[in-house]
């Protein structure tokens, strides 16, 4: 059985800024992600709506971390912990194998939320994967295809009116307005609270409201949905209305869970979980009665931070940095708020930045051209994706779709089955002000 000072579970943003941290001491360092690539999660909307192809936003782990020699990689999927042994399981494609660990770091990120509706994710798109994404693209080209009349295939429903509700919103509304013309998108856009973007609030909350609904987006604040059977949607609003959305797309985004992982490390350590699963960590970022166990990111419940990368990454360095000595063991995490944002829709973004900065517009968009930019891992990615954005937003070209006709090559055999939800998702979500994972 192999044996190493840490491991990080989960290569999204907390992993990684955790493994990268401890490389600066040169502790031997193994990091196990359920995908081989890293996952850009925050730009997934994009590959669905054609903006970007998906290697723009997956580069592979192994060529993040290149110059890493203390770091190596395992694909697989852990399955189980003995903290009282240090030893994890995990599975590969050759079977289970054991790792003894002095330290572990688990960062493997959240899933998709019904809010007790399980029953929901066969009917709904989320976007939580690259295979989401993948699946939620090649439908939409279907349904721009299908026959003007077909009126099911040309309205869609986007449920949460958060960043990512807004952003796949907007953009499927600009697919029908600017690149598939002969059969404008009908979008409805449903959210429980009083106003879009709920933790944003105020003027951004209001210029999102009025920039959507400016295009043709039906935005439904203070409404929920009460049932989905088949190609029905039925909403309720505040006053009791019901109301029922006829579409063949319907897109969740709203609410999380924890992974199945988060209970196996609260089984492990007696760490109490929140009702979404997710772990109630200690402020030092360890979990339960265990000193050498520490969870991170968008699996864990702490002070009610939000679920954003900046949190996961400051949260893994921090780990890290008590891990290899540079920071007292036992020291409480303190979040640093760089700010948030989110795009509307072409040229139109909003930006909370540290110190009562709000931006909206086209200088919004701009700054969060920049900011995504900088977090983009690898030259390859950065300009892959600034020539992608320059042709679907300068222009009307959406690259992505061209890799469906790729893929149809590839497998001819494909069933065109609607499927559902994937694996290829390995960390924390949300990227949003000038916080770097180098």
């Amino acid at each position: 059985m192999r044996h190493t000072q840490v491991v990080v579970v989960g290569s999204g943003f907390g992993g990684l800024a955790a493994a990268k941290q401890l490389a600066k001491s040169n502790v031997e360092t193994v990091l196990i992600s359920a995908t081989r690539e890293h996952l850009f999660q925050p730009l997934l909307y994009q590959v669905a709506t054609g903006v970007l192809t998906t290697d723009e936003i997956a580069p592979p782990i192994a060529e993040v971390l290149e110059n890493k020699e203390s770091i190596s990689v395992i694909e697989g999927l852990v399955t189980a912990v003995d903290a009282k042994a240090k030893i994890l399981t995990y599975t590969t494609t050759d079977g289970d194998e054991q790792i003894g660990y002095q330290y572990l770091i688990v960062a493997a990120g959240a899933a998709q939320g019904y809010f007790g509706h399980d029953e929901w994710a066969d009917k709904t798109f989320s976007l939580k994967t690259l295979d989401d994404a993948v699946a939620l693209r090649a439908h939409l080209k279907d349904c721009f295809a299908a026959p003007a009349n077909d009126e099911a295939a040309h309205t869609f429903v986007v449920v949460g009116g958060g960043a990512t509700g807004v952003e796949i919103a907007g953009q499927i509304r600009e697919l029908g307005l600017r690149y598939f013309t002969e059969a404008p998108a009908t979008v409805h856009l449903v959210e429980g609270a009083g106003n879009l973007l709920p933790v944003y609030g105020g003027k951004l909350s209001d210029f999102a409201r009025k920039t959507l609904e400016g295009t043709g987006i039906d935005v439904l604040t203070e409404t929920f949905v009460t049932d989905i059977d088949g190609e029905n949607v039925t909403v309720r609003a505040a006053d009791g209305t019901e109301r029922t959305l006829r579409s063949r797309t319907i897109v969740w985004s709203a609410g999380v869970k924890a992974t199945p992982l988060a209970q196996v490390i609260a089984d492990a350590t007696g760490c109490d979980t929140d009702r979404a699963g997710r772990l109630l960590i200690n402020p030092d970022l360890t979990v339960g009665g265990r000193a050498d166990i520490f969870a991170i990111g968008d699996m864990t419940s702490l002070n009610n931070l939000p679920g954003q990368s900046p949190v996961a990454m400051q949260q893994g360095r921090h780990a890290a940095d008590m891990i290899r000595g540079a920071t007292v063991r036992g020291t409480r995490f303190a979040y640093i708020d760089k700010g948030s944002m989110a795009v509307v829709n072409r040229h139109n973004a909003v930006v909370d930045a540290p110190m009562g900065v709000k931006l909206t517009g086209f200088v919004g968009w701009l700054t969060w051209l920049g900011v995504h930019l900088f977090y983009l891992v690898g030259f390859r990615n950065r300009v892959g994706a600034v020539l992608s954005w320059f042709r679907s937003f300068a222009g009307k070209a959406r690259p992505g779709f061209a890799e469906i006709s790729e893929s149809a090559v590839a497998q001819p055999e494909h069933d065109g089955d609607k499927p559902r939800g994937g694996r290829r998702s390995a960390g924390d979500t949300q990227p949003d002000m000038a916080e770097t994972a180098a």
